[in-house]
């Protein structure tokens, strides 16, 4: 069998490359689904931590060996990708909690949400990054467009980002209950339930609160996905890096949600921190233009980009030490 067909370039790199990445990512999610959590159960706290300490060990043990196969600078790019993304992740997981509370989600069924969430992700993020990869190798200068947008990004998230949405007037939620069935109670695990009609009686499909709340989750990381996938841009332009940088952080959000949301009032002033390693992002395109450079640095970067972060982490943790854990939903 000719197998010269692995080695066909195919978005920057060997296809045979992004044959093993999603190989890995495939073996990854169903040893998560079909062992270690093959039925319901509460996840808890340690486990979570446990299960969080192995997705990065994993994110940075591929990183590592892009270091080895690609080079020091692909190297370099993937880590601060990986890096940036994984912080990110850190602040959509207050909002699915918070879409988790409003909807009154048990936390036996919370994995399973997550689940299909991910699998959203991982769809979503990779229509996006193949629309977008060919869009900046063709005109460069969107990327300064992503830079403006990051910058903005983070001084709207200084200002503004203690300001929580109101979930009961989402637009997405308002058109569902309109247009579709929708019962106001968990039926288990399921997303789609057969109750009679209120006018007829006859028995029709009506939509769970567990399956809005995937909804709002999948909304949640598209709207997040607006400002990580220019972020990621801005590090790197080869695809492979952007996406496997993309993906490996989001595989372990759902292993990291459950330790987070015990302690999401440990993390008041991570934003903070996020907002100015925004503002650095999209300023690093417009720094290395004024002083002549090429691009900006990789190891700078990365360097920068880890102070920026153990700053905002330690600091939220030393100004809520000694607050109490709320109350879980």
């Amino acid at each position: 069998m000719d197998s010269s067909f692995l080695l066909v370039d195919w978005l920057g790199q060997p296809l045979w490359m992004w044959l093993m990445f999603i190989a890995i990512v495939i073996a990854l999610l169903v040893f998560d689904l079909g062992v270690l959590h093959k039925e319901n159960r509460e996840i808890e706290v340690k486990e979570s931590l446990v299960l969080s300490a192995g997705y990065i060990a994993m994110g940075v043990g591929f990183g590592a060996w892009i270091w080895w196969y690609l080079g020091p600078q692909r190297g370099v790019e993937y880590l601060t990708g990986f890096a940036v993304e994984k912080t990110l992740a850190m602040d959509n997981v207050f909002v699915i909690a918070m879409i988790f509370s409003f909807f009154a989600v048990p936390r036996l069924y919370q994995h399973r949400v997550l689940f299909w969430g991910i699998l959203g992700v991982i769809l979503l993020r990779a229509i996006m990054i193949g629309l977008g990869a060919p869009i900046v190798e063709n005109f460069s200068w969107v990327l300064y467009i992503f830079a403006i947008f990051l910058i903005l990004t983070g001084v709207k998230m200084m200002w503004f980002g203690d300001q929580k949405p109101d979930l009961s007037q989402n637009p997405a939620l308002v058109f569902i209950r309109r247009r579709f069935n929708v019962t106001d109670q968990h039926h288990d695990e399921k997303f789609f339930v057969k109750l009679p009609d209120p006018k007829s009686g006859k028995l029709v499909w009506f939509m769970t609160p567990l399956f809005l709340a995937l909804v709002l989750i999948e909304i949640a990381d598209v709207i997040f996905a607006v400002d990580s996938v220019p972020a990621i841009f801005l590090i790197t332009t080869d695809p492979f890096i952007v996406y496997t940088s993309n993906i490996f952080a989001i595989l372990g959000l759902r292993a990291l949600y459950f330790a987070l949301a015990a302690m999401v009032h440990r993390f008041r002033y991570l934003k903070y921190a996020l907002s100015i390693l925004l503002i650095f992002i999209g300023s690093k395109i417009f720094i290395a233009w004024g002083m002549g450079w090429e691009k900006f640095p990789p190891a700078w970067g990365l360097g920068i980009t880890i102070v920026i972060l153990a700053s905002g982490i330690l600091f939220s943790l030393w100004k809520t030490r000694g607050q109490a854990e709320p109350a879980k939903a």
